[in-house]
């Protein structure tokens, strides 16, 4: 298999190119389920790990940090809770408006008096999201600011450090040859006579 990225022959069974590590079972993967009309991209032959690290830098350049996000969690999750408390008010009103109107039998009174706790969903997906901005994120963002300050720059704590890819301009060419002095004793044709 040539290697997309540095055009280097590699073993089938390697996972990661020797030379450049771009990710080859990715590549595979790709190229096995690919219709004809599909685009390449160079983002589907990235690592997952390297993926993302290339999203948080394009998060940090537009701005978001990670206390603007647990902010968005937070407020998704009132709105969410809201959302099922509102669900639930809308739904005991309507059925106990269907029971009192007296048109169906008793026995269907227990049910429809209890179709209000559907919206118990939404209010407790909302409120997992309340606290999962409130707690977990808060101990992101702890790490993430400790990683910064050991760092120097924005990186994530937990974050395993990655080797660069091989860059083959760091050889330096030999200034000789493997022939170079081997025919010096040889005369110059004009010095023969």
């Amino acid at each position: 298999m040539f290697c997309p990225q540095c055009g280097s022959t590699q073993n089938d069974e390697l996972k990661f190119c020797k030379s450049c590590g771009m990710n080859l079972e990715a590549v595979r993967n790709i190229t096995a389920m690919r219709s004809a009309d599909e685009k390449w991209s160079r983002e589907m032959f990235l690592s997952e790990s390297e993926r993302k690290r290339r999203k948080e830098q394009t998060e940090r350049e537009r701005g978001i940090t990670p206390e603007m996000k647990r902010y968005n969690e937070i407020k998704a999750g009132v709105i969410v809770s809201s959302v099922g408390v509102g669900v639930m008010i809308f739904l005991n009103a309507l059925m106990q408006g269907v029971i009192l109107s007296g048109q169906n039998p008793p026995s269907d009174a227990a049910i429809l008096s209890r179709i209000w706790l559907a919206g118990i969903i939404p209010f407790l997906v909302g409120l997992a999201l309340v606290v999962n901005g409130w707690f977990v994120s808060k101990k992101q963002i702890e790490l993430t600011r400790r990683g910064a300050i050991a760092d120097g720059v924005l990186k994530a704590a937990d974050e395993p450090s990655m080797l660069n890819s091989a860059d083959t301009t760091e050889f330096i060419t030999p200034r000789f040859g493997i022939t170079e002095g081997t025919t010096k004793h040889l005369s110059s044709p004009s010095q023969k006579q």
